[in-house]
């Protein structure tokens, strides 16, 4: 690319500035990166082979923008070492759940790119997507705060392409040798080995507020977007600028969005809190339902396309992982859609043993010089090799080709096929084996690269502010809301007031008054100094209202589940109405009861539960509906779990369905008359299901959730 590395830094250069924080000395590099200088009784970084160290915050390139080279040895011995950390399970993305499916192309994409499954209308291809959170274990809950995986296998007729993605469409790192300390400092600490699956601690926060180009990330990470209600709620992105190459070997840079069909939800913290400890494998029990009762769950995937010129006079650097382009500035276009529609046949066969790597393209498909995506196309050749064990892993079934395949390479352990013959290599004079083909095989795009081989960070990577304060303006005002209470959730689990400190100087840069939040919430005796920003923070950028999530909710309940409370005596015409249009709107339901065997409804008949109460609390439904008889409820406020599933809807700003009879149980619960907003929907008989069902397209009463004050 032909943009120039200095076309949009304003100010000082970043190379001018150098500060002292918590003792240790840190200067910035020309991209706005911090270097902690070894001083004193600091030791020398070294390799694990003795060599002093120069530089650890950035890769070795050609030119600031350049590809990563080969002869990195530093950084091939670190991520060499970080892939092969963990026995057995992934190093990241340890908890993961997948499904098979199919993505069905729109129409021929031939102008942009030569990849074969975009070249005709409606072909079909293969599919198998994972989804995953990002710090936990294997064993950990769903519902952390957390950034969530994204990647999907396609199994193309020239071979497998991974785009291997996340529901966050940038990064914390700007290059890849930062991943090993990244991921180091989020797990749990080395001493003491916890929290587990968790952000809240020093070792996080302390990386972070050294590492100014986080901080846009940081605000998608304490937004919603977190805390996803659905993997089928969420959207996915491929978070780097790929490049498409036509037959004429002509490039476009791309972008990869997946959208959700069923649109954007989330839940609150207070809510993940219990789901976890009420069913801590929600997200993946939500999936296995849906595919197994048929509700397939579907995203559209679309492309951001542009060119070198668009590139040139965009304010960011398109090969900067921390910064995304707004939909507003350049509308993605939907090429095809994605349908998960059969669960594996075995856990670890498939989802465990799914290996996923970058660098698995299709010709057609190609890369940019994005520092971070380079490193990746590197490291996850390692990863697969330390997790399963063999050079081979493509002889296990997931993991194979669909298309025909033949290649030299042999032996080794788990070998399950050899080449067949007599030469095992190429050329040879026998005619015997594959060839390469000129015409069908992958080129890569004739970029022309130039500049000193150096380990560089681009100043126009510089600006770690201004995107992160454009995301923060472009959410409502209850969300937020959400992101200083998260913030300050996490913040208040630091020890360290200096690393508390820090960060909200970073907030400062961001938007004042989010800073001033946070640190009151924190008791801060005095706000702290702007941190030192390498570019001031831009306070032009519009809102961007494709990032955030309650403006541009589904407003339909299509998707979603909701709990029917009964009990014996419930109006059994009302229950069954309430049931029929639940299904009629392509939402599923679950019936709640005093005892697991049910209840029997005025008709008689004996209607089995889903759910004991105490067992199905509100927590895990979308909304909820309250058919107790009057005979019965007495009984009922005398049971805490149904004060507790009544208080926990109403504070999570959830719509509640109810006859006259619940009235009881809402004053139980401390829900009075003045408290009984829009939210409260009177069934008073099947007539009033139909507007109900309408109701909970809104998903939320968020009018409701400043007076309960639960983030």
């Amino acid at each position: 690319m032909a943009k120039s590395s200095k076309s949009i830094v304003k100010g000082k250069p970043a190379s001018a500035r150098s500060m002292t924080i918590h003792d240790q000395k840190l200067s910035r590099g020309e991209g706005g990166e911090l270097h902690q200088v070894a001083t004193g009784d600091v030791p020398v970084l070294t390799t694990a082979q003795g060599g002093p160290v120069s530089d650890d915050q950035n890769s070795l390139k050609i030119g600031p923008r350049g590809p990563t080279l080969l002869e990195d040895f530093h950084f091939r011995e670190k991520i060499f070492h970080f892939d092969h950390e963990r026995i057995p399970e992934r190093v990241v993305h340890a908890r993961g759940y997948g499904a098979h499916g199919f993505f069905e192309n729109y129409k021929p994409m031939s102008k942009y790119t030569r990849a074969d499954l975009f070249q005709r209308a409606g072909e079909r291809t293969p599919a198998f997507v994972r989804f995953s959170t990002v710090a936990g274990s294997k064993g950990s809950f769903d519902l952390a705060r957390d950034v969530r995986g994204f990647a999907v296998k396609l199994y193309t007729q020239e071979g497998n392409w991974d785009i291997v993605g996340n529901n966050i469409p940038v990064f914390f790192i700007q290059d890849a040798i930062k991943f090993p300390d990244l991921i180091h400092a989020v797990k749990e600490e080395p001493d003491c080995a916890f929290p587990q699956a968790q952000s809240a601690h020093d070792n996080f926060w302390d990386f972070v507020s050294l590492t100014p180009e986080s901080m846009h990330m940081i605000m998608w990470v304490m937004s919603d977007r977190a805390l996803p209600r659905s993997l089928r709620f969420m959207e996915g992105f491929g978070v780097h600028t790929f490049r498409l190459v036509n037959a004429k070997n002509e490039s476009t840079f791309v972008k990869f969005h997946w959208k959700p069909k069923l649109g954007l939800q989330s839940v609150l913290w207070n809510e993940a809190v219990k789901i976890n400890g009420a069913d801590p494998d929600f997200h993946r029990r939500d999936l296995w339902t849906a595919i197994q009762s048929g509700n397939f769950p579907e995203w559209e995937l679309q492309f951001q396309l542009f060119d070198q010129a668009f590139a040139d006079k965009f304010d960011f650097d398109v090969l900067d992982p921390t910064k995304l382009i707004p939909e507003e500035l350049l509308p993605p276009i939907a090429v095809g859609r994605l349908v998960l529609d059969r669960m594996p046949d075995n856990f670890f066969a498939e989802t465990e043993q799914v290996a996923f790597m970058t660098q698995n393209v299709p010709p057609g498909i190609d890369f940019s010089n994005d520092p971070l995506l380079q490193g990746r196309n590197f490291s996850y050749l390692d990863t697969q090799l330390k997790r399963l064990g063999s050079p081979n892993f493509t002889h296990i079934p997931i993991n194979a080709p669909k298309c025909p395949f033949a290649h030299f390479q042999q032996d080794g352990h788990m070998a399950m096929r050899n080449p067949i013959g007599r030469a095992n290599y190429q050329p040879n004079s026998f005619g015997e084996g594959p060839r390469e083909s000129p015409q069908r095989g992958f080129v890569p795009f004739a970029d022309v690269e130039e500049g000193p081989k150096r380990r560089l960070r681009a100043e126009s990577f510089a600006d770690h502010y201004s995107q992160a304060r454009q995301f923060f303006i472009s959410q409502t005002e209850g969300e937020q809301d959400h992101v200083a209470a998260a913030l300050t959730s996490e913040l208040s689990k630091v020890k360290t007031p200096a690393i508390r400190e820090r960060m909200v100087a970073h907030l400062l840069n961001i938007h004042r008054d989010l800073a001033a939040k946070v640190g009151e919430a924190l008791g801060l005796k005095a706000m702290p100094k702007p941190a030192d920003a390498a570019v001031p923070t831009r306070q032009d950028l519009d809102p961007s209202p494709a990032l955030g999530i309650v403006g541009k909710g589904p407003q339909r309940f299509e998707g979603r589940k909701l709990g029917i409370l009964i009990t014996d005596g419930t109006d059994a015409p009302l229950l069954k109405a309430l049931q029929a249009a639940v299904t009629k709107a392509g939402a599923s339901f679950e019936i709640i009861a005093p005892r697991i065997g049910g209840a029997r409804t005025s008709d008689g008949k004996l209607v089995e539960a889903d759910q004991r109460i105490d067992g199905g609390p509100s927590v895990l439904y979308d909304a909820v509906a309250l058919l107790p008889a009057a005979e019965i409820i007495d009984d009922l406020v005398r049971e805490s779990t149904a004060r507790d599933f009544v208080a926990d809807a109403f504070a999570h700003c959830k719509f509640i369905g109810h006859v006259d009879a619940a009235m009881p149980l809402f004053v139980k619960a401390g829900i009075g008359k003045p408290d009984m907003d829009e939210g409260f929907v009177n069934l008073a008989g099947a007539k009033n299901v139909a507007g109900f069902i309408k109701r909970l397209g809104q998903l939320r009463v968020w009018s409701r959730e400043p007076n309960v004050k639960m983030r």
